[in-house]
């Protein structure tokens, strides 16, 4: 790239480092105390109801984070991302939901393997919804907040967490629910709540679950699937998902394709590549993957880092302009 283009380049750098630096500081407070925040802390600050609940939220984070209000780029990370990021979440939104409605999960144990209700306090940070992005590559996740404990179902194994059934994988579920018709295959079956979710549709005629784990199918079978009306519907497969992408699900002519089968974005990010690369074995099959946007972002950054380097070491594979930059970012999977 001549000086010009690097300048133009240069911007899009900058963009990548914010969405950096409040990804950070959003990965610390969420792994080391995403409690912080505590009704008692939220009454202090509104009580003379000079500032309200979200503003109060916000400044607790701003001094966790360690952002100043005096400096300009933190005060931009502050009005950019943090703000806009933090959600108060109307709990009813969640539990009026048909699964958390209509399947009762009881604690029990079973071998290795525990089903019980796990909850989060108020005021407990935890992501939602889907990765908030634009045309010029400005990311940021979304921060939601119940204002009272909100519980969950979720399974450990040995005492350890293995799967949940949170608000976030509502949200993140909710477009491949709408695109469910015909037949539908999923990978992964967790709790089983977007089989229950897709066989629920009328417009929905068998729902295919792929599920390598024996023990996560039994305990689905024997404690969930019973409550579930419309359980004929419910196929399950005890398959590796990319064996049966690979050789049976091309002869069975799906409708939908719904991808779960990682914990989240780092883990999922080269199952998410492995998978997409087998699409064009199903024609007439849609794809939809779980926090699709956050395992692009992921390969975006990969990408972006890639660039940056060759074009510091003077790599001849390195983009000639801006705009073949922007191309290969937009591209990430280079499919």
């Amino acid at each position: 790239m001549n000086y010009t283009e690097r300048q133009k380049f240069g911007r899009i750098e900058a963009v990548f480092e914010r969405n950096a630096e409040f990804n950070n500081h959003l990965a610390k407070y969420l792994e080391h105390y995403p409690e912080l925040i505590t009704v008692d802390m939220i009454d202090a600050l509104t009580a003379d109801g000079d500032m309200t609940e979200k503003q109060a939220i916000v400044a607790i984070l701003t001094e966790a984070f360690g952002l100043d209000f005096e400096d300009r780029e933190d005060m931009r990370i502050i009005r950019e991302y943090l703000t806009p990021s933090v959600r108060i979440l109307d709990t009813k939104r969640y539990t009026e939901n048909p699964y958390y409605k209509n399947i009762r999960i009881e604690n029990v144990t079973d071998g290795s393997w525990e089903l019980r209700r796990e909850s989060y306090p108020a005021y407990r940070g935890f992501v939602t919804g889907n990765l908030v992005t634009d045309s010029d590559f400005f990311e940021r996740a979304e921060l939601g907040f119940f204002r009272e404990e909100f519980f969950f179902p979720a399974v450990l194994e040995d005492g350890n967490e293995w799967m949940t059934l949170t608000p976030v994988d509502l949200d993140t579920c909710e477009e491949a629910i709408r695109a469910a018709r015909g037949r539908v295959v999923t990978f992964g079956l967790g709790l089983g709540y977007f089989a229950y979710m897709a066989a629920e549709k009328e417009e929905v005629s068998e729902v295919v679950v792929v599920e390598k784990s024996e023990a996560v199918i039994r305990l689905f079978q024997k404690y969930i699937l019973p409550q579930i009306k419309t359980r004929e519907k419910i196929r399950i497969v005890r398959a590796d998902a990319f064996v049966y992408a690979e050789t049976v699900m091309p002869k069975e002519r799906f409708d939908l394709a719904f991808v779960d089968t990682w914990r989240d974005a780092g883990d999922g990010e080269p199952m998410y590549r492995r998978m997409k690369a087998l699409e064009h074995l199903s024609e007439g099959t849609e794809f939809q993957y779980w926090v699709e946007d956050f395992l692009l972002s992921r390969s975006r950054v990969e990408r972006f880092l890639e660039i940056r380097w060759q074009l510091e070491v003077d790599d001849p594979a390195a983009p000639k302009d801006c705009d073949e930059a922007v191309r290969m970012l937009k591209n990430p999977l280079g499919l």
